[in-house]
């Protein structure tokens, strides 16, 4: 497993890593030497090329970038143009989140060498294979590649990780196709990707969120366990609903049944309703799961034609 795949399990993110001049991050530059030392070793693997496009969405920024919505978004896209895609999540147990939910969509293989899922998907007459992550697998040729930021975290301090929050530097931009923004357009920030990579194509989206319509007239405690809660609490606000607690836990966290009681305890206390992200819910096994309420997303893309075609005329 490499060492930003380690960093992404029960991790919560350190706040220095939004601060270019913390102390703790230049601290700590000598470990991201060390990374990025690692990942040019894997860079120089011989990549191995298969009879199927293969599109791969992933992050140079460690978590929470939408990966797994894209990928969803881009097999619809693929269904509606008459392809028989699948999708292929390297396995890691704390990953089965994940992994639920893209089965709610499609065929998921789930081997623990991307190659495998990719020949087992072939074997079985799909069209073509949607990695959710591996953008950094040189392993395999990729056909498409697509890079997700959040706006509100963008690249963090910029630096490498321990350091700051990314897995490879915006150099790594070059080897990609395009890149999604989930919030709204900024020039700003195109015209630094484009420094790296010229013909990048850069497409903004914003999540809607889908939730039982009596949530609005309730008192809400939020929880969430991803890659930054704060922005799905702050998706709960823009959507009008009335928060008044919010609990973060770390990445892929699997909730205890003392963390659930306690939550629902606190709930019952302020008259409130205890609600949740789809792959948090996912990973309560409690009994007492079916009085938490649990929303979910889709993306609204700023202009949807636009990547529609885009996919189609790359694949």
């Amino acid at each position: 497993m490499k060492y930003s795949q380690l960093l992404e399990m029960k991790f919560k993110k350190p706040e220095f890593w939004s601060y270019k001049y913390s102390i703790l991050s230049i601290i700590l530059m000598p470990l991201s030497w060390i990374v990025i030392m690692i990942n040019f070793l894997f860079k120089i693997k011989k990549s191995t090329k298969f009879r199927i496009p293969i599109i791969c969405v992933g992050n140079i920024y460690l978590g929470g970038t939408g990966k797994t919505p894209v990928s969803q978004e881009i097999y619809k896209i693929l269904k509606k143009n008459g392809k028989k895609p699948a999708f292929v999540k390297k396995y890691y147990n704390f990953l089965e989140d994940e992994i639920n939910i893209l089965k709610k969509v499609g065929k998921v293989y789930t081997e623990k060498k991307r190659e495998n899922s990719i020949k087992k998907l072939i074997n079985d007459n799909f069209s073509h294979a949607i990695l959710d992550d591996g953008f950094q697998d040189n392993s395999i040729k990729k056909d498409l590649s697509i890079i997700c930021f959040h706006n509100k975290q963008w690249i963090g301090n910029g630096r490498i990780i321990p350091s700051g929050p990314l897995r490879e530097s915006l150099n790594s931009i070059k080897k990609a196709d395009c890149v999604l923004i989930n919030g709204n357009k900024n020039i700003q920030r195109e015209n630094l990707l484009r420094k790296y990579n010229p013909k990048i194509k850069i497409f903004n989206y914003q999540y809607l969120l889908s939730y039982e319509k009596n949530l609005k007239y309730k008192k809400i405690v939020a929880f969430a366990g991803i890659g930054n809660p704060e922005n799905y609490f702050e998706l709960l606000k823009r959507n009008k609903l009335k928060i008044v607690k919010t609990f973060s836990f770390p990445d892929h966290y699997l909730y205890k049944k003392d963390d659930i009681d306690n939550l629902l305890n606190i709930t019952k206390k302020l008259n409130a309703t205890l609600i949740t992200t789809e792959k948090d819910y996912l990973r309560i096994k409690n009994k007492k799961r079916d009085k938490i309420k649990r929303t979910s997303i889709k993306l609204s893309f700023i202009n949807p034609v636009s990547f529609n075609n885009f996919i189609k005329n790359k694949i």
